[in-house]
């Protein structure tokens, strides 16, 4: 077994990351990697991505189901509609990440993703060819194509969205498949 795999608390060996709890073997097996193509689910994985930022991504898998009770399921034209009001009511929310400029930007985002084919957007940057990394050392944070994704995004008038971010969501959406070489995940 590679450093890269490691055997989960259910026995199953994945990529080292999904392996540590219950909550990341379940993401690492049934969601992480696969193919999102639906513009809700872009943009809800756009959001949890863009609030993880500088935080641990367990943190937001624990909280996943507020965040979908506090932004209205991630249904854009309903976040689209959000006002100060909203932003108030996010800020007092325990149930999720409460950084104003995280909370603006998924508000922003909802109407920038009105104004577009979000699916074709992301998925425009989907590269090529991609084989699956053989160690930790060959999972990038960033790409080519996520900074053209971010660049373009900004562009579009999407906030909080760096490459970094960018590719992390390529990663959560399938557009890329950087499960390790030997995992059983998304084969």
């Amino acid at each position: 077994m590679s450093d890269a795999l490691a055997v989960g608390p259910d026995g199953v060996e994945r990529c080292w990351w999904g392996a540590s709890s219950e909550e990341y073997a379940a993401y690492h097996d049934r969601e992480w990697g696969v193919p999102v193509r639906d513009a809700r689910s872009l943009y809800e994985k756009l959001c949890l991505e863009a609030f993880q930022s500088g935080l641990s991504w367990i943190t937001i898998l624990r909280k996943r189901e507020h965040f979908r009770a506090a932004f209205a399921g991630f249904e854009i034209e309903r976040v689209a509609a959000f006002g100060e009001h909203d932003v108030a009511r996010l800020m007092g929310d325990p149930g999720i990440v409460r950084n104003r400029a995280k909370i603006e930007a998924a508000i922003v985002n909802a109407r920038a993703a009105l104004e577009v084919d979000l699916s074709e957007l992301l998925w425009s940057f989907a590269p090529a060819s991609h084989r699956r990394p053989r160690s930790r050392a060959e999972v990038p944070a960033v790409t080519p194509e996520s900074k053209a994704m971010a660049k373009e995004l900004k562009r579009r008038g999407f906030k909080f969205v760096g490459p970094t971010t960018a590719y992390a969501l390529m990663q959560a959406c399938g557009l890329v498949d950087d499960h390790i070489e030997g995992c059983p995940a998304g084969t």
